[in-house]
């Protein structure tokens, strides 16, 4: 284990089944595999890091997620390749997914950055970026 590097991550989410079947497919193709699942909640894992997901209780879905109030702006992950990053675009427009910037796909981060910016259900921003 390395000083510093993230264990996890927990996001709560307004509907555990549909944000399962949006990050389950995803997550896979990134190398995840499932690793705790419960009433509430799943994580998947990548070597000793993992993400979990976790239903929101009712009293606190009135105000939904934001990325600019302060808090979490986005998730970004490496992708194999700029074909994956490819793959991966157009598995989430088939999937109706909201590909964010499309004007400037894949250099919306600039011309030396090849990347999918998109939402998962709660408006949550990923990016998937190819590595140089």
């Amino acid at each position: 284990m390395q000083a510093g590097l993230i264990h996890h991550i927990e996001l709560y989410v307004s509907d555990l089944q549909r944000t399962i079947k949006f990050w389950e497919w995803l997550l896979s193709e990134l190398g995840y595999t499932e690793y705790q699942k419960w009433e509430k909640g799943r994580s998947y894992k990548l070597r000793e890091s993992y993400i979990v997901f976790v239903q929101a209780e009712t009293k606190y879905l009135d105000i939904p997620y934001h990325r600019c109030r302060v808090g979490l702006n986005h998730l970004a992950f490496y992708a194999e390749s700029k074909n994956q990053v490819d793959w991966i675009t157009t598995e989430l427009e088939k999937k109706g997914g909201t590909i964010l910037y499309g004007n400037r796909h894949p250099h919306a981060g600039g011309i030396n950055h090849y990347a999918v910016y998109f939402e998962d259900p709660d408006r949550i921003k990923v990016e998937i970026v190819a590595p140089r």
